[in-house]
């Protein structure tokens, strides 16, 4: 089939949309025509080559749609179902998802720096000409054919947006604190990087009772937009690591129980480690260039067993915590929706990472199909 998508030809440069060719899904592989996708951080990290993909490349990894065809095989899923994407279409029989880690599935991620599906190969081309895909989903575009491990069929009134969403962000903050971090109610928590991670993660340690919520970002604006999502305090940097986990610190009362760093900058991640009292743990998320090192004053691990805690995908299974956190939003207590503060067409996507990288968004979603916001909204 025929579709529209948006192509990176080449690192550093910008996209272009075109038609494309989509193949067939083939043996446990489904079709799905896509109603949103989510334009995040990770993706602007495939162009400026934080993390460099082969090129051309469709990009995109958040994305939500209907099922449109299956392959053989397909058990998961059938024509009709609404689904949220997961990049981790985990196999299920490797050692660590048999340590119930499907997020680190020995698997997935070799096979991921391909750029193709799970067998390496791709369903997208151009004139005969092999297009990369990205993560497994490629969502700049009106369709994709995915694993069906990707596939998390979910209520038809959950809004595409927000479903699209769930597919990475919302996961990965909302998993640090729930399931990497394990937050109670009363723990002292910290969101270091107010975008829509940072904010997944505040809502979260909200939701679940945490007292108080600081909000750091480098800019006011940021931290004064936590504060409407549930943030009790608000920290702008304060131009170094220490200066900036002091005034943390003084903010909570002594230090956080937990620190969730959603940045990925090296300062970030040490002013995480330094805000936490004893027994805190700082909890990274954010994904930093290969060359960042961690500097941390050895001493106070052990005598105050300070923790530092990694976190992929909010070290989520998809087919159970993607749910889990749509039943909390459709409840009305994760108002996941107020994260999207841009919708823009699929030809807009290079204004959509202007947008993301000036701050002034807090997330943009790119309309490419059905109608974004299908579903009643709680």
């Amino acid at each position: 089939m025929r579709i529209r998508a948006a192509v990176l030809e080449a690192t550093g440069g910008l996209h272009h949309v075109q038609e494309l060719d989509l193949a067939p899904p083939g043996p446990g592989e489904v079709l799905v025509r896509l109603g949103a996708s989510g334009v995040c951080r990770s993706d602007y990290n495939a162009i400026d080559g934080t993390t460099e993909s082969p090129c051309p490349v469709v990009l995109g990894h958040e994305g939500a749609g209907v099922v449109e065809a299956t392959g053989a095989g397909v058990r998961r899923v059938a024509p009709g179902d609404h689904v949220a994407l997961s990049w981790t279409p985990s196999c299920g029989e490797c050692s660590e998802c048999l340590r119930d880690l499907p997020q680190l599935c020995a698997t997935v991620w070799p096979v991921m720096n391909e750029a193709g599906l799970m067998d390496g190969t791709s369903r997208l081309s151009r004139d005969g000409e092999r297009v990369y895909h990205y993560c497994f989903l490629s969502t700049f575009a009106e369709a994709c054919v995915v694993p069906e491990r990707s596939c998390v069929a979910i209520p038809k009134d959950v809004p595409f947006d927000v479903a699209a969403l769930v597919g990475c962000a919302i996961t990965t903050g909302v998993g640090a604190v729930w399931k990497t971090a394990g937050v109670r109610p009363g723990d002292r928590v910290a969101v270091i990087g107010c975008g829509g991670v940072g904010l997944s993660a505040l809502m979260a340690a909200v939701a679940v009772g945490a007292e108080p919520v600081i909000a750091v970002d480098v800019t006011q604006t940021k931290v004064d937009a936590a504060k409407q999502f549930g943030a009790s305090a608000g920290v702008v940097w304060a131009g170094s690591a220490e200066a900036t986990a002091e005034a943390i610190r003084e903010a909570s009362g002594g230090g956080v129980d937990y620190a969730i760093e959603a940045t990925g900058r090296g300062e970030a991640m040490q002013a995480a480690v330094l805000a936490t009292r004893n027994r805190g743990a700082a909890v990274l998320i954010g994904i930093p260039r290969e060359e960042t090192m961690l500097t941390v004053p050895a001493r106070t691990i052990p005598r105050m067993e300070r923790r530092i805690l990694g976190s992929i995908y909010g070290s989520a299974r998809p087919e159970r915590d993607f749910l889990t956190t749509l039943d909390v939003y459709r409840s009305g207590r994760l108002p996941l929706d107020r994260l999207i503060s841009h919708r823009l067409p699929l030809e807009e996507v290079d204004e959509a990472f202007d947008l993301m990288l000036s701050g002034e968004a807090l997330r943009v979603v790119l309309d490419v199909g059905f109608d974004s916001t299908k579903g009643a909204r709680p």
